[in-house]
């Protein structure tokens, strides 16, 4: 077999860190040789998720910021290099800090910190990145774009799959048995709880989801939650933390009179019943889990508890770990850049059409 390396970098919206992947596309049959994955420093960390919302001197820390999760992520290709064969190129995400499409100006943008030309620099390798820059600029939400590595990767013929990654945010992708692919983001996956979790017990998550399965379901804060305007659009639709951050938290929750361990409790349900409401719309026949939500025992039971007769699995079972397929998509996409392969984003996004999306960096 001809070996066709690429390695794929993901900082997702949970700001816990890097992830990474050496992908081998080899005669088209993906493989996953390495992986690896670095923490950001707690003051990086800090820093990109303050650049969520306006403050002072944007510009500066924001380019300041961008070159240092290059440094991390070149910290993990180092890692991830083969000790024989030659990567093709990088596809690195960035980091999400802002995500309005649409609004404004009718375009909108997306911004992730991602300064491609440093990691060029760094690791000597071709970088491929922005890659949602392009569908926000034909008309799309510029998200999810993993849907399309869903289907190449877990699709069945005969089969309507749902392909959930819960990150900070989680987003659900419909592998339809016609061969057809929809995908939308659902509202809030780890980013509320990992918040609360780190404020009242100075853990940075809720680990296997114990603290909230102590607690009790808030019905009346579930419900006040629930009625969020983003969770009655329709797709497609994409959100981040423009929009579920710590000051709408606050807004739902104004006072201490609840017990902490209950507010916990409500924010597993809540992202379970959005999930859940959107995944009943179709005709599943499994759903595979992925993202740091799929290593949440509590949430796996709730969502399962809440799509009674729907298989719901880690996409382990899938034949792809739930930490990888993040990374993995973005070693996929940089291939379909670097070879001009278009992508059919009308589904998802809801862009004008099969755009190629990626900037390229040469080492």
């Amino acid at each position: 077999m001809t070996a066709e390396l690429y390695i794929g970098l993901m900082s997702g919206t949970s700001l816990d860190g890097v992830d990474g992947v050496l992908a081998d596309f080899g005669d088209g049959k993906l493989q996953v040789l390495a992986h690896a994955g670095t923490p950001f420093a707690p003051a990086l960390r800090d820093e990109l998720l303050a650049l969520n919302s306006p403050g002072s001197n944007e510009l500066h820390r924001g380019a300041l910021a961008a070159n240092a999760v290059m440094r991390a992520y070149a910290d993990v290709v180092k890692r991830l290099l083969p000790k024989s064969g030659q990567v093709t190129a990088i596809g690195a995400h960035g980091q999400t800090v802002r995500h309005r499409p649409q609004e404004f100006d009718g375009t909108g943008y997306t911004t992730q910190l991602c300064n491609g030309a440093l990691l060029a620099e760094l690791t000597g390798i071709d970088v491929v990145c922005d890659f949602r820059s392009r569908d926000v600029a034909a008309g799309g939400q510029g998200a999810p774009l993993a849907p399309f590595f869903h289907r190449a990767m877990f699709a069945k013929q005969g089969e309507t799959i749902g392909v959930l990654n819960i990150g900070g945010i989680s987003n659900l992708s419909v592998l339809q048995a016609d061969g057809t692919v929809l995908g939308f983001d659902c509202g809030p996956g780890n980013a509320l709880m990992d918040a609360w979790a780190q404020t009242h017990t100075q853990q940075a998550f809720d680990e296997d989801g114990k603290w909230a399965a102590a607690g009790q379901v808030i019905e009346p804060l579930l419900e006040r939650m629930l009625a969020e305007p983003y969770f009655a659009k329709q797709p497609p639709k994409s959100t981040g933390r423009d929009l579920f951050n710590t000051q709408w938290l606050s807004a739902h929750v104004p006072s201490s009179a609840q017990k902490a361990v209950d507010v916990q409790a409500t924010l597993a349900e809540l992202t379970a019943s959005a999930i859940a409401n959107d995944a009943s719309r179709y005709d599943l026949t499994r759903l595979i889990v992925c993202g740091g939500g799929a290593l949440n025992g509590h949430l796996m039971q709730r969502l399962q508890a809440k799509l009674p007769g729907l298989p719901v699995e880690s996409s382990e079972a899938a034949g792809l770990p739930p930490l990888q397929v993040e990374a993995t998509a973005f070693a996929w996409l940089a291939r379909q850049c670097v070879r001009r392969e278009k992508l059919e984003l009308k589904s998802t996004t809801g862009a004008l059409g099969a755009r190629v999306l990626g900037a390229v960096y040469p080492a």
